[in-house]
């Protein structure tokens, strides 16, 4: 079974071309960390509710995608679940690297550079045995334009993508619109996956005051 990570990284690749879909750097990192603390409480690692973000069980999970911060949370127990987010998201870039090499090890993705005089330009992963990448995609499609009742990790992805604007690159405006309600009422559905999803918001809006104010972040 892939990890939140894996399955938010097969979301933002476009099918055309294995380039991530148009959204911010920040929102990227965000969608990791939030997988990274999501998955963590999946596994009875940590709990959160709307206000503080718990450490249930230090004990390793036994994955490199999750450990770290997991081993983060245990040393510096004491913020809240926004702090926590901002925390993770700086160790989203190896996390996300990390994930995409495991899919490409996989055989689900194929990692391409792209290059223009021998120069490197950008990076492309394109699919190679689309399965993961199609069943993900119309797993989530399928909960949002139906009735049907959601497993726990789809509450999840759906948080998520909401919580990080993939939802509005994914669809369009007509597809969102007729969504908009369902997507509320999965989120609704999981008191942790609300809990994240504000705290992801919550930090989005401090880091657009801090960049204003000209200061970053610890």
């Amino acid at each position: 079974m892939l990890r939140f990570v894996e399955e938010i990284l097969l979301l933002l690749l476009r099918d055309d071309n294995g380039k991530f879909i148009n959204v911010t750097q920040s929102s990227i990192d965000r969608a990791v960390a939030g997988a990274v603390l999501m998955e963590l409480a999946m596994e009875n690692r940590i709990d959160t509710d709307l206000e503080q973000l718990i450490l249930v069980d230090a004990t390793p999970v036994g994955d490199s995608l999750l450990d770290p911060t997991l081993a983060m949370i245990a040393e510096g127990q004491g913020a809240d679940a926004r702090q926590w987010v901002g925390q993770a998201a700086q160790m989203a870039p190896e996390i996300r690297e990390a994930a995409l090499d495991r899919l490409v090890e996989r055989g689900i993705l194929e990692r391409q550079d792209d290059r223009f005089l021998w120069v490197f330009r950008s990076r492309r992963y394109p699919t190679i045995d689309g399965e993961a990448e199609r069943e993900v995609k119309l797993r989530i499609m399928g909960v949002l334009f139906s009735d049907e009742i959601p497993s726990p990790r789809d509450v999840v992805i759906i948080s998520l993508a909401h919580a990080c604007g993939i939802f509005s690159q994914m669809l369009s405006r007509r597809e969102l619109e007729q969504a908009s309600a369902r997507i509320e009422q999965v989120r609704k559905l999981d008191l942790i996956g609300q809990a994240m999803s504000q705290s992801i918001q919550d930090f989005e809006v401090w880091l657009a005051n801090a960049a204003i104010q000209g200061r970053g972040f610890a």
